[in-house]
């Protein structure tokens, strides 16, 4: 098992299987939070712009986990309708009240004065820290592709076999430096896996402005 130091030397190892993606259109993209630290060090190695891409599960009310859609700036709403429509409408809409909430909140406290993420003809690349159900980077796949993007790919340093099969079957393309079949919770990949702050994530995003 392959352990990293820390995000910015995991950011360092991915960054070395993507000098192919390198382009003009390319812009990567963090999961807040923890994928901001990773996506940093990969935008700048690639000379491309850094972002957030702010996503919401919409868990099932009495199972929270299991997600029926999600969530995204700009108004983007993704649903599985054969589980959503399982779902009382008023349960549904607390779920999408209350995550909605959250995602607003996100987006004014990492967005700032910047314009709403447009990714109309660009080749994104949504980066987290590791996969572990693979949900959130799923509805991270859709809503970018919602948000106009011509191609997905999905970059994290480690993941699990059934999450990088199930991305790969929604992204363009899915790089991971290593999926073991042993694979464990995603801190146990990492010497320091400490909760990325807000602060941190802004101060990321200000450094690469």
């Amino acid at each position: 098992m392959t352990t990293y130091r820390d995000r910015a030397e995991a950011g360092r190892i991915l960054a070395d299987r993507l000098g192919d993606i390198a382009g003009p259109d390319v812009i990567v993209l963090g999961l807040v939070r923890g994928g901001v630290p990773v996506a940093r060090v990969i935008a700048e190695r690639l000379g491309a712009p850094l972002d957030v891409l702010v996503v919401r599960k919409l868990g099932m009310p009495w199972a929270p986990e299991v997600a029926y859609g999600a969530l995204g700036p700009g108004g983007v709403q993704v649903l599985n309708d054969m589980i959503a429509d399982r779902i009382d409408p008023d349960e549904r809409a607390d779920v999408r009240r209350r995550e909605q909430a959250e995602l607003d909140r996100r987006e004014q406290l990492y967005r700032g004065d910047r314009p709403q993420l447009d990714l109309t003809g660009r080749t994104a690349v949504i980066v987290d820290d590791g996969l572990a159900t693979g949900a959130t980077a799923r509805a991270a796949v859709q809503v970018a592709r919602h948000l106009g993007a011509a191609r997905v790919v999905v970059a994290v340093p480690v993941g699990s076999d059934q999450a990088y099969e199930m991305l790969a079957a929604e992204a363009d393309q899915v790089i991971s430096d290593q999926t073991p079949p042993d694979f464990a919770a995603v801190g146990a990949y990492y010497d320091d896996f400490h909760e990325v702050s807000d602060d941190e994530v802004t101060q990321a995003l200000t450094a690469t402005a």
